[in-house]
């Protein structure tokens, strides 16, 4: 099955309207490939300003939400909220959430399922860090986070799985696009094995980590995710996420199930268009 490339740009605690405007002005001027899905994962409180200004070809996502849709939570906002602003997205699972803010498998599970329920699509982050990496304990990590993710969703047409190795994110370690490959393709089977066959052929696994390319030693790259618009609700995916540059991308997007980018700091930057465009 044919799954529909998939970049996303997450801005994280980054950026005022002047600065995303700027940004904003220059996607909106750019040429992109329509074969690609592209969702922009902006800060809360310029999810409405992103959606008003940005083309309807592109997407918006925030980058949290809270399990339950009103109450006493100081500092939360639930998808209600979210699509109130026009969003329909959100990325949920991310590794500074997980392990700066220390949320919980089951929360993250919590937090997904009320997210589907409520008519978001979510991006769920999975990983390792570099203690479970060399302990050899990967694929134990991922499974059993995407397991509670999996456990928790119903519809998989409104899910991407962005894979995101801590490990290779600030360490000065890297993961090449053929590592990121054989982890993309175990989680394939994994869904097979434990969901169905039909939601591992369709599932986008997208990729969140540093990574060196062949011919690419000077770069590292960190890719992280974005995600679809409401017409491509019809299919699942699984992304490779971070910081991606434009000199390395084209070697990830070629990897068979590498079906995407989360993107971070590039997504704030010109070059976030050459990255979209990987493909081309």
């Amino acid at each position: 099955m044919s799954r529909k490339f998939f970049v996303g740009g997450n801005w994280k605690l980054n950026g005022d309207k002047k600065s995303l405007g700027e940004l904003i002005q220059t996607m909106n001027g750019a040429k992109v490939d329509p074969n690609v899905e592209v969702v922009c994962g902006a800060p809360s409180i310029y999810l409405d300003f992103a959606r008003s200004k940005l083309d309807a070809k592109f997407g918006v996502a925030a980058q949290n939400c809270y399990k339950v849709a009103k109450g006493a939570f100081t500092g939360e906002i639930s998808p209600a909220m979210i699509k109130d602003c026009g969003v329909n997205w959100v990325i949920l699972g991310h590794s500074e959430r997980r392990h700066v803010f220390g949320e919980s498998d089951e929360l993250i599970g919590q937090k997904t399922a009320h997210a589907l329920e409520s008519g978001l699509g979510v991006i769920a982050c999975i990983g390792e860090k570099l203690d479970e990496r060399e302990g050899g304990i990967t694929e134990k990590v991922v499974f059993a986070q995407t397991k509670v993710i999996a456990d928790n969703v119903k519809d998989w047409s409104k899910v991407v799985l962005a894979y995101e190795p801590v490990w290779a994110i600030g360490t000065g370690k890297t993961a090449s696009p053929q590592q990121a490959q054989e982890v993309h393709e175990k989680l394939r089977v994994w869904l097979k094995d434990n969901v169905s066959e039909a939601v591992a052929n369709s599932v986008r696994i997208i990729y969140g980590g540093e990574s060196v390319g062949r011919d690419e030693k000077d770069y590292t790259i960190i890719l992280f995710f974005i995600y679809f618009t409401t017409s491509i609700f019809s299919h699942h995916s699984l992304l490779f996420s971070g910081s991606v540059t434009g000199g390395t991308c084209k070697e990830l997007a070629s990897q068979k199930d590498v079906d995407g980018f989360l993107v971070g700091g590039a997504s704030l930057k010109p070059e976030f268009v050459e990255i979209i465009n990987a493909k081309v």
